[in-house]
């Protein structure tokens, strides 16, 4: 069930998450939380040579599969930053529709700022299915990942991406797929919501203009613990335990949950007032241990007179995203159509 409301009208009793989500869902993400616990050390280094060899990665596709095809784009040969970029093939394919030129989502996956890539299967098979039931290219960056690179480094290559899509070569690249990247967009699902806000602002503060963002149960926080964190902790795939290692490995060195890039609204963070930002579609789901920070990210920036959407899905938890396989996922899914086609 979907609806524009805040959580305080989602107080459904507890249940377990594998009574909650599919069993293909609860194997997904189960696999994936014991793979992060073996590769998260408690100094605060990661296991990355580990953490790609168990990440399952899927080649780009010239030739069409499920619908849409990919290809592999470096941006910035010097630091390692490229982007996958997809677009549906049966689109392409058709004159009368390659002629309407298709808008562009700059799109920035989760992982905590440290996990899974461009190329990491689950986020190749989800861009695909944006990319063919939106009726948008997709261009996934591979941005610099935590603890290695901290922040800013991934607000940075976002910035980068949509730089370069603004270009004349970006332009002329993304032609050649029938997009139109003078309508833009910025995504992304947990840490790359935060990322799609930041790069956001950066753009703005620029003069670069995007259409508009997609945060997906972005991961925001803040030092003190909220009703949602204390209720939900390791209740659903997620731990307040989790959360605190992701934010020291990310944030600069010295910083608490205060800083502006875990809390856009803390008292240190600068004013968002005048910063002309575009529309936001905000999604946040009732089984989100964050669904706080996300709800108080939605009214602050709705009383800094933000245009801000709310789409609070009750019964979601972390990743029901990922695979096609709930009401919810499809009810996401025509509400992008919807949001793409209003800006």
């Amino acid at each position: 069930m979907a609806t524009t409301n805040n959580a305080e009208d989602a107080a459904a009793p507890l249940a377990d998450s594998k009574g909650v989500v599919p069993l293909t869902t609860w194997v997904l993400i189960s696999n994936f939380k014991v793979a992060y616990h073996l590769l998260r050390r408690p100094d605060g280094s990661f296991n990355r040579h580990l953490a790609e060899f168990l990440d399952r990665k899927a080649p780009a596709n010239a030739m069409p599969s499920d619908g849409a095809a990919s290809k592999d784009i470096i941006i910035d040969r010097a630091i390692g930053l490229w982007g996958r970029l997809f677009w549906a093939s049966d689109a392409y394919a058709d004159p009368r529709v390659s002629l309407r030129k298709q808008p562009l989502l700059v799109y920035f996956h989760g992982g905590s700022f440290v996990h899974s890539s461009a190329n990491s299967s689950i986020y190749d098979a989800m861009c695909r299915r944006i990319a063919k039931m939106c009726g948008v290219v997709v261009f996934s960056v591979n941005f610099r990942r935590a603890p290695e690179h901290r922040c800013p480094a991934a607000y940075e290559d976002g910035a980068t991406c949509i730089r370069w899509a603004k270009s004349f070569l970006g332009r002329q690249c993304l032609a050649q797929v029938g997009c139109d990247p003078s309508r833009c967009f910025a995504a992304g699902d947990s840490s790359g919501g935060n990322i799609a806000h930041n790069v956001a602002v950066m753009m703005a503060d620029e003069g670069v203009e995007l259409s508009g963002t997609v945060l997906l149960m972005p991961m925001f926080g803040g030092q003190q613990r909220t009703p949602a964190e204390r209720l939900l902790d390791g209740k659903y795939f997620v731990s307040i335990k989790d959360r605190d290692w992701y934010w020291r490995a990310f944030l600069p060195p010295g910083s608490n949950r205060d800083h502006p890039a875990c809390d856009p609204f803390s008292p240190i963070a600068p004013s968002l007032v005048d910063v002309p930002l575009l529309p936001c579609l905000a999604v946040v789901g009732g089984f989100d241990i964050l669904q706080d920070w996300q709800l108080r990210y939605v009214h602050s920036m709705q009383r800094a007179g933000k245009p801000v959407q709310l789409l609070f899905l009750e019964q979601a938890t972390m990743g029901f995203f990922l695979l096609p396989n709930t009401e919810l996922f499809y009810t996401l899914v025509e509400k992008l159509k919807e949001f793409f086609a209003e800006q």
